[in-house]
């Protein structure tokens, strides 16, 4: 049996598969950029037929590969917080606001949740730009009164190629309108998105598989008796993924942006543990919860440096770095260039260097934004380990971990004296999705390679 994995990110469509033990198989990797239409007032968006385009040139590149013939099970990893509305015939009105859209605001004069504490600890989310509770009335605005329902992009997707797709507890909770603890829909956080169940999609059972529509069935006929499984945020499946499934291990993960988590067991329909006031909490499946603290910037900030400061490429890049002390000797920097996560509301274009000088050069400037993220992250692992009986360790995971060997000893050298280790696979969302899929998170840590930081 192998497993097809999906990774429906922000910046690329990936399809693997997988081996019945999680691990990529050799050659068996499609991937297609997605571009994300970004504006100075703060826009993030992603033309939702054009991503569906893209999962399904993944898929064809498989197909034609031979590498689908012995899928059992799909498995999907799908990006938090998207939201699109949709009208009367099911389709798409404007693009899908991705986690990255600062715009969304409060209408003059809306009052939040009655207790916000209350509010928090139920929903794990805050009124926040991110979240359904601001998003909807403001897209409902925009749309001119003609949305008649509101689906995030992994449930959009898969609606057209399944012939079912109903919403994940996982996907749900990053919407905010979720009750973590009963999983249904929040009548507080309902009210304040001013929506309700029947506008809002299907929550999937415990143990939901879905099919393929007979037309694409057809076009893929490997796949026309998988089990698709119900989507795993992306930042949950990435701590399965890296092994990070006990309360005492934290994954980083850094790809496009970053974030730090925790997953921890929980009883289903039991209570929660009290959420920390600037942590969030969401959930991986109907027996587990996520913690964490998320960042608008990541491997972007490398992309920002890499496209406007002419850097040296390669090794010559590498020795570069291999100068620049991992304490000192770099700008100082705030890293908010798109802006803060929840509960944060700094805007977009808020990004600072300090301390330039005439004898700063382009790596040092790069340096400096890595272990600026490097530094904000370790503030929100002290505020994790608030929340654990024992010390934390962390894992280091995403491509830009894998990429820059400087910005790992960078993480290291913030969060000391922790143990620090490094996730060498680049695909955590995928495995992590198919570990989920597969009902084997307690096997991650077994599973799963992982190496002490080269400090």
């Amino acid at each position: 049996m192998s497993i097809l994995a999906l990774d429906l990110g922000t910046s690329s469509v990936r399809g693997l598969v997988l081996d019945e033990h999680a691990r990529p198989l050799p050659g068996a990797l499609a991937r297609r950029r997605v571009s994300l239409a970004v504006g100075a007032d703060g826009a993030g968006t992603l033309d939702a037929d054009v991503y569906l385009a893209r999962l399904a040139q993944c898929l064809d590149a498989l197909a034609d590969g031979g590498h689908l013939d012995d899928i059992d099970l799909v498995a999907t990893s799908a990006q938090w917080h998207s939201v699109v509305a949709l009208g009367a015939a099911g389709t798409p009105i404007g693009p899908v606001l991705t986690w990255m859209d600062t715009r969304p605001e409060p209408a003059g004069g809306q009052r939040g949740p009655a207790d916000p504490d209350a509010f928090h600890q139920r929903t794990g989310t805050w009124w926040h730009r991110c979240y359904w509770s601001v998003r909807l009335p403001w897209l409902r605005r925009r749309a001119g009164g003609h949305a008649t329902g509101f689906v995030g992009l992994a449930e959009y997707a898969l609606s057209v190629l399944l012939d079912a797709a109903p919403m994940s507890v996982s996907q749900a909770s990053g919407t905010g309108l979720l009750d973590l603890a009963t999983m249904g829909w929040d009548p507080e956080a309902c009210a304040l998105a001013g929506t309700g169940p029947a506008e809002l999609p299907e929550l999937a059972p415990a143990g939901w598989h879905g099919r393929l529509r007979p037309e694409y069935a057809r076009r893929w006929p490997a796949l026309a008796g998988a089990r698709w499984t119900a989507p795993v945020g992306d930042g949950a499946a990435s701590n399965v993924g890296s092994g990070c499934v006990l309360p005492e291990r934290a994954a980083v993960t850094v790809g496009t942006s970053a974030a730090v988590r925790v997953v921890r067991p929980v009883v289903p329909g039991g209570p929660l543990p009290r959420l920390a006031p600037r942590l969030w909490r969401y959930r991986v499946d109907h027996r587990h919860v996520v913690t964490g603290a998320a960042y608008s910037s990541g491997g972007n900030l490398f992309a920002w440096a890499n496209r406007e400061l002419r850097l040296p490429g390669g090794e010559e890049l590498d020795a570069a770095l291999a100068r620049v002390p991992i304490a000192g000797g770099a700008p100082a920097v705030n890293v908010c260039f798109g802006g803060d996560r929840p509960p944060g509301l700094t805007p977009a274009g808020s990004g600072v260097l300090r301390g330039l000088g005439f004898g700063t050069t382009s790596v040092d400037i790069l340096a400096g934004l890595m272990r600026g993220l490097s530094e904000l992250v370790a503030v929100d692992v002290t505020a994790l380990e608030s929340e654990s009986d024992s010390p934390i360790e962390v894992v280091l995971g995403g491509g830009a971990m894998v990429a820059s060997a400087w910005w790992r000893r960078a993480f290291a050298a913030a969060l000391a004296p922790r143990t620090v280790w490094h996730q060498r696979n680049p695909e955590v969302g995928a495995t992590g999705a198919a570990l989920v899929a597969l009902d084997r998170i307690g096997d991650a840590v077994r599973l799963v390679d992982v190496d002490r930081t080269d400090h």
